[in-house]
């Protein structure tokens, strides 16, 4: 396990109730398994990262598996769901 960031925007941001939160996990579906277990009373979260985009150090993460991206040492996630307009 390695600590690692999670940065929240637009409703990400909303559903999590934080801009930001730490957390140690071992790939990217760990961690987004952990934040969503951590509110397991409350769906929103899980609901907007079914349909989010994520970015690992600032490379995005695009259709791999979740499961196939290791994370390094205070690595930072940043979730980004559908943005409105165009």
């Amino acid at each position: 396990m390695v600590k690692i960031t999670i940065r929240y925007w637009a409703a990400a941001k909303e559903a999590a109730g934080m801009a930001e939160e730490s957390l140690e996990a071992v790939t990217l579906r760990d961690a987004l398994n952990a934040v969503v277990a951590s509110r397991a009373s409350d769906s929103r979260l899980a609901a907007v990262l079914a349909r989010s985009s994520f970015l690992v150090n600032a490379d995005p993460v695009g259709k791999a598996d979740k499961e196939s991206i290791v994370l390094s040492e205070g690595a930072v996630i940043e979730v980004l769901p559908p943005f409105a307009g165009g």
